[in-house]
């Protein structure tokens, strides 16, 4: 590792650690304040679990860590740093199976990525963000301007496309968001490109006829290609905490998610909330962002999240 990726690589790990201490209910400071000289008792295994459960881990992740703590520790005086260790090991256990990096398959050409999530998520950056990893990679990229319900997600489309030098299909503001997509893959094949990426309209989970119209974009995908959409990547804002588990539940009923991208982590972001998600839908994390610059995407490592989560240095 050179040292300018050194330095880079430390400066994100710094604005991920960063966020998830400013938030109000930072693992770290709350699990100080209750062991304090005090014993792994009932009453600090229930302040400890009402702590988990605020910290957005959900309500089944924090039993079961609280439920092991007990069965090693109960009844014996323990520091805070003894209790935030004990918990990064049985939060990187739960997350170290979704730890997966998204894998462009070489069978497939064009691979195509279907991007969805709500508005505000970090959608579209994310796909900047990638078209630069993949181009790092050696593989041509395109990219698909689907999100024709927004002017403003069209023209942020081209800006990075520009800022990559990718090409961008787009159509009128209004236009058929499935048409649109079936003239991306046709202009992806004709120019040979190794990775097309198609936007969409970030949709609000309870609008049914936006959701309805997802799955007729994947439908004219499935009709150019069977295999296709060969990945279907949900972004999600860890600044939502719970919703965003409403989110991939929905997403995944109507779009069939293949894997995960959690964003704005330098913000006051809950990042418990991605314990909760890689618990019950059992969906690959590929990467977790902390701020707006192509490099500000990395692939996600569960150690060291589950340490920077509940305050341990890394």
């Amino acid at each position: 590792m050179t040292e300018d990726t050194t330095h880079k690589k430390k400066g994100w790990f710094s604005r991920l650690k960063d966020g998830l201490k400013r938030s109000s209910t930072a693992l770290s400071g709350g699990i100080g304040d209750i062991f304090v000289k005090r014993k792994l008792d009932g009453a600090t295994l229930e302040e400890l679990e009402d702590l988990l459960i605020m910290s957005d881990l959900g309500v089944a992740v924090s039993r079961a860590v609280c439920e092991t703590l007990s069965k090693n520790r109960f009844d014996k005086e323990i520091a805070p740093e003894e209790v935030q260790a004990a918990l990064a090991r049985e939060i990187a256990e739960i997350l170290r199976p979704a730890a997966i990096p998204l894998n462009i398959e070489a069978g497939h050409k064009p691979y195509i990525i279907l991007m969805v999530g709500v508005n505000g998520s970090g959608k579209t950056t994310t796909i900047g963000k990638l078209a630069k990893k993949f181009q790092n990679e050696g593989k041509s990229v395109m990219l698909g301007a689907g999100d024709t319900f927004r002017a403003a997600a069209i023209e942020q489309l081209q800006v990075w496309g520009d800022r990559n030098k990718v090409p961008v299909v787009s159509g009128k503001v209004g236009s058929d968001a499935a048409g649109l997509a079936y003239d991306a893959i046709q202009r992806a094949r004709a120019e040979n490109i190794d990775v097309l990426m198609i936007d969409t309209a970030g949709r609000l989970q309870n609008k049914s006829h936006l959701m309805a119209e997802l799955s007729k974009i994947i439908r004219v995908i499935k009709k150019q290609d069977a295999a296709a959409p060969h990945s279907t990547l949900l972004v999600l804002d860890a600044t939502t905490g719970q919703n965003a588990v409403l989110q991939a539940k929905v997403f995944q009923e109507a779009a069939n998610v293949s894997g995960l991208i959690m964003t704005k982590l330098d913000g006051t972001a809950k990042g418990g909330v991605l314990v909760s998600i890689a618990e019950k839908f059992d969906l690959p994390i590929h990467a977790i962002g902390v701020g707006e610059s192509i490099d500000d995407l990395q692939s996600f490592d569960a150690d060291d999240f589950s340490k920077m989560l509940v305050g341990l240095e890394t």
